[in-house]
C-alpha cells in the first residue's frame, strides 16, 4: 500500500498529515500529487468524498515552501463554484498549512471588500475565491494576477459549464501562460473535456473511477409519490420516520430556492430539527446554517444544489432528493454527501411521474438500474386516472389559456383539502409557507375571484336566458359582469356609441 511518503511530500507536510489522522493516500490522491509535484498540469476525475481537495492543497503546500507572496500579486489561485466550497477549502490549507507560514486570502461575495483589501495588501501567497468577487478586487485594482504560478479549477464540470466560461476565460487571459493548471472534478462530460483544452496544456489525466459514476458504499433507492407537493412532502416524513435511529443526519435537496424555504417550514411544523441553506441565504446565515449542521445541532438540512458540491461533512448517514435534479450530473455530487470516507450511506430519490425524463437521464449516466424501495410508479395508486385528469383539465381551457372559474369549479374547490388548496405551487409568486400541511380556510386566490365575490355580494346575479343558461349547462364560466344578458345579436364596431369624432366626414 502506497503511503504519504512516498508521494514525495516534504517533512512538514507529512507531519501535519500524520496529525491529522491520515496514514495512506485515496486513489486520486496517489495519481495526482506526483505530477502536480512535476509542475504537470493534471485531469483528476474521481467519484465525490475521495479526497480530491487533498489533492492539489498537499502539493500546493509543497511548492509554496520556498518564497513570499509580494503585496497584491498571490502565487496561487483555486477557483471554487460556491461560498461554502471555498471556504472548505482555506479550512484544509489551515490543517494541512500548520507547519507553513502560509498567508490565505479568501475571496468570496457576502463578505465586506475592506477586510479582503487588507489582506490583499499583505500579500496572499494563495488565493481562494469565487469568479465573480475575484473579478471585482481585480476590476478596482486592488489585485494582480501576474505573479500566480499554479491555477486550480475545482469542480470543474460546473465551472466551465455555460454561466461560468466568460469568467475563466477572462481570468485565464490574467495569468500567466507559463502557469500549472490543475483540473478535478468528480464529473467530466465529453463536451466539457473539449473546453478544457483550452485551459490545459498536455495534461496528466488521472482517472481512478469511472467519469459520472457513484460510490459504492451508497445504497441507492426511488421512493414512489404522486406528483402534488404535499403529497411528496408526506412520502418524505414517512421515509424519515421509518429510518428511525439509522439515521444521524440528513441533507435534503430541492431543486428550487423556494422549494427548499416551504419544505423547511412544512418540517419545522412537524417537528423536525430541520434548518435550510440556499443561494439566496446572507452569507453569515449561510456559514452558519452549515456550522450548526456540522457540529451535530441540527439533524435535517434542506438545501438546494449549493451543498450539492464538494463540501466534506464526513458523517451525513442520508440523503433525500426530495427533486429529481434536472442535470443528471447533480445526481452523483449529491448522493456523495453520504457514504465518505469509506462510511457507508444511504439515498432516497422521491419519484414522480414527471421525474422519468430525469430518471432515465440519471440511470444511463451512471450505467445501472436503480431499485425501488416498494414498488415503481405503476404500482401508484390511481396514478394514470390523476394523469388524465390533469390532461381533461389542460383540455377544458378556454381560448385564453385560462381555467374557467365556474359554480362547478367553485364546489370542486370547496371539496378539496385544504392542505391543497393552501399549497397550490405559482410560478410568479411564493405561497403562504407559514401554514403548511394545516387545515386552513379557503381562500380566494387571487384579485380577480375577490372583485368578483364583493360584486356579488352588493348586486344581484342576473337571471339567465337561452345562450347563457346553455352555456352554463356547458360548463363555461358565467360572466356575472356583462351589462346584458339578451339574446340579441352582439353589436358591431361601437354599435349606437360612436364618438363625434368619428364620425366626422373625411375629403379623400
Amino acid at each position: 500500500m502506497t503511503t504519504f511518503a512516498e508521494l514525495g511530500l516534504s517533512p512538514k507536510i507529512l507531519a501535519a498529515v500524520e496529525a491529522a489522522g491520515y496514514t495512506s493516500p485515496t486513489p486520486i490522491q496517489a495519481g495526482a500529487i506526483p505530477p502536480a509535484l512535476e509542475r504537470k498540469d493534471v485531469l483528476g476525475i474521481a467519484q465525490t468524498g475521495t479526497g480530491k481537495t487533498a489533492s492539489f492543497v498537499l502539493p500546493m503546500l509543497h511548492l509554496l515552501e520556498k518564497g513570499r507572496a509580494r503585496a497584491r500579486m498571490p502565487r496561487t489561485l483555486i477557483l471554487e463554484p460556491t461560498r461554502e466550497l471555498a471556504a472548505q477549502v482555506e479550512e484544509n490549507f489551515v490543517k494541512y498549512g500548520i507547519n507553513h507560514r502560509i498567508n490565505v486570502s479568501l475571496l468570496i461575495g457576502g463578505v465586506s471588500f475592506e477586510e479582503q483589501e487588507r489582506k490583499l495588501e499583505r500579500g496572499a501567497d494563495v488565493l481562494i475565491a469565487t469568479p465573480g468577487r475575484l473579478l471585482d478586487h481585480f476590476e478596482r485594482g486592488k489585485l494582480l494576477l501576474t505573479g500566480v504560478e499554479i491555477l486550480v479549477i475545482d469542480e470543474a464540470d460546473r465551472m466551465l459549464d455555460m454561466g461560468f466560461i466568460p469568467d475563466i476565460e477572462r481570468i485565464c487571459k490574467l495569468i500567466p501562460f507559463t502557469r500549472q493548471t490543475l483540473f478535478f472534478s468528480a464529473t467530466m462530460p465529453a463536451e466539457i473535456t473539449k473546453l478544457t483544452e483550452q485551459f490545459l496544456h498536455s495534461p496528466v489525466r488521472i482517472e481512478v473511477a469511472k467519469a459520472s459514476s457513484t460510490a459504492k458504499t451508497v445504497t441507492q433507492r426511488l421512493v414512489k409519490s404522486a406528483r402534488k407537493p404535499w403529497d411528496k412532502r408526506a412520502v418524505l416524513r414517512d421515509l424519515i420516520k421509518a429510518e428511525g435511529d439509522e439515521l444521524k443526519n440528513a441533507i435534503i435537496f430541492c431543486n428550487r430556492k423556494m422549494d427548499v424555504s416551504e419544505l423547511f417550514r412544512s418540517l419545522v411544523k412537524h417537528g423536525f430539527n430541520a434548518g435550510a441553506l440556499h443561494g439566496d441565504m446572507d452569507q453569515r446565515a449561510r456559514m452558519t446554517m452549515l456550522s450548526n449542521f456540522k457540529d451535530g445541532n441540527l439533524k435535517i438540512l434542506v438545501a438546494s444544489d449549493v451543498a450539492a458540491r464538494g463540501l466534506d461533512i464526513p458523517d451525513v448517514s442520508h440523503v433525500f432528493n426530495f427533486d429529481v435534479p434536472v442535470h443528471a450530473e447533480d445526481y452523483v455530487h449529491r448522493i456523495g454527501r453520504t457514504g465518505r470516507a469509506g462510511r457507508s450511506g444511504k439515498a432516497f430519490s422521491i419519484i414522480t411521474t414527471a421525474d422519468t425524463k430525469h430518471l432515465d437521464a440519471i440511470e444511463k449516466m451512471i450505467g445501472e438500474k436503480l431499485e425501488w424501495l416498494d414498488g415503481d410508479l405503476s404500482t401508484l395508486p390511481a396514478a394514470e386516472e390523476a394523469e388524465d385528469t390533469s390532461r381533461r383539465g389542460r383540455n377544458n381551457r378556454g381560448k385564453n389559456g385560462k381555467k374557467p372559474r365556474d359554480k362547478d369549479n367553485k364546489a370542486n374547490q370547496a371539496q378539496t383539502s385544504p392542505a391543497e388548496d393552501k399549497t397550490t405551487e405559482s410560478a410568479t409568486s411564493a405561497p403562504d409557507i407559514s401554514a403548511l400541511d394545516a387545515p386552513q380556510p379557503i381562500l380566494p386566490d387571487n384579485i380577480a375571484i375577490r372583485a368578483m365575490a364583493i360584486s356579488e355580494t352588493v348586486r344581484p346575479a342576473p337571471q339567465k336566458h337561452g345562450n347563457e343558461e346553455r352555456r352554463h349547462n356547458n360548463g363555461q364560466h358565467n360572466k356575472r359582469h356583462r351589462r346584458d344578458f339578451d339574446d340579441e345579436p352582439s353589436p358591431l364596431g361601437f354599435g349606437d356609441d360612436i364618438p363625434a369624432f368619428m364620425l366626422i366626414p373625411i375629403n379623400i
